[in-house]
């Protein structure tokens, strides 16, 4: 029997989780070794505390939290992620009120297009709402109200952004408190598609119509190559989730999408394949083989493809050779993006040989 994959939490869960043991902390003068948080979807997670201490001045507490993403692990897996406390009234009668900053390591966005607008630290409404959430259930288990600042801090947080995306999306800094449920369910790469999400919208609000849409950053780099002319925002990076670009492009109204691909990917999304992970490989040689006999009538041709280990190998006895194969992929991939995205958006297909230069382009 497989393995059951292990479920980890978002980097929202772990700040909210922070900020309720800092709060604790405040209110009952000792560290808790854990605390329980809502998630989003409704559910609780117990979280355990990685740190807690009272500032410096006496006033304040920071707790962290390591961010643990389960079976399915990203840059932000094993990061500290702290938040500071401080009461800025006296706890009473009234309201509660949480006032929410991002500290060291915290990105801050400095592009329009994304939940929140430029000049805020990059903490996403959905954890901004659990660590109200949190700060308000600690303050209500020992019957307080009253106005809390909570500032979010990444100890390791400029390092790690390195490893993002966050500056072509102009997150500044730091990472970004993220999550949408709280959970991180293993395969479910949720943070992957809110990163391509992200991007369009940036390029939208950006004013552009237009976007490139690469596999990778090597493919990224040769269209930026292709075309030097077109601002860094026009260019996103999908990876495996071609059908799911392709949607988000046409909710957000791009009028052309360019994909500009290798050979590999190119097959795979010729037959129209919604998620292009390697695994397909000989599935998508075969379908080579048989493009090539209706196409070129060559037996021998077909069944070498048949034979071929990788893309690239095929790639390497197709091309230049035969150009009608590389045509025949390229206006596949122009009909399966095209159901992907509808009517609406104009699409163009880019094949790119794996020096960079250009095998196939459906405008030319």
């Amino acid at each position: 029997m497989p393995k059951k994959l292990r479920q980890g939490f978002t980097t929202g869960t772990a700040a909210a989780a922070a900020a309720k043991g800092a709060v604790l902390l405040l209110l009952e003068g000792r560290p808790p070794a854990e605390v329980s948080v809502a998630l989003l979807t409704g559910d609780r997670m117990a979280i355990p505390l990685h740190s807690c201490r009272r500032t410096d001045d006496g006033d304040g507490a920071a707790c962290s939290v390591i961010k643990d993403a389960g079976d399915d692990p990203d840059v932000t897996h094993g990061a500290e992620i702290g938040a500071t406390a401080r009461l800025l009234t006296t706890p009473g009668a009234g309201l509660t009120r949480v006032v929410i900053s991002g500290g060291d390591g915290v990105g801050r966005i400095t592009k329009p297009g994304l939940e929140l607008p430029p000049g805020e630290a990059a903490i996403n409404p959905g954890p901004r709402r659990m660590i109200t959430r949190a700060v308000g259930e600690a303050l209500a288990a020992h019957g307080r109200t009253g106005t809390v600042a909570v500032e979010i801090f990444v100890p390791r947080g400029q390092e790690i952004a390195r490893k993002t995306l966050n500056a072509r999306l102009g997150i500044i800094g730091g990472i970004s408190i993220l999550g949408t449920t709280g959970i991180v369910r293993p395969m479910s790469h949720d943070a992957f598609t809110a990163t391509i999400e992200a991007g369009l919208s940036v390029a939208r609000a950006c004013g552009l119509e237009h976007v490139v849409l690469s596999t990778g950053r090597r493919s990224e780099r040769f269209a930026q190559r292709l075309w030097p002319q077109w601002p860094e925002e026009g260019f996103v990076q999908i990876g495996d989730f071609f059908e799911k670009s392709l949607l988000f492009a046409a909710e957000k109204k791009f009028v052309r999408v360019v994909l500009a691909v290798f050979f590999g990917k190119a097959l795979k999304m010729a037959q129209g394949t919604p998620h292009t992970h390697a695994a397909r490989s000989q599935l998508t040689l075969n379908a080579l083989a048989d493009w090539a006999l209706t196409q070129t009538d060559d037996q021998r041709l077909a069944e070498n493809i048949r034979g071929c280990n990788t893309a690239r190998e095929a790639f390497g006895l197709i091309y230049p050779g035969y150009p009608v194969l590389l045509a025949e992929t390229g206006k596949r991939i122009l009909s399966a993006a095209g159901k992907f995205a509808g009517r609406g958006v104009k699409i163009q297909s880019v094949i790119f040989d794996y020096e960079g230069q250009v095998a196939f382009d459906s405008e030319k």
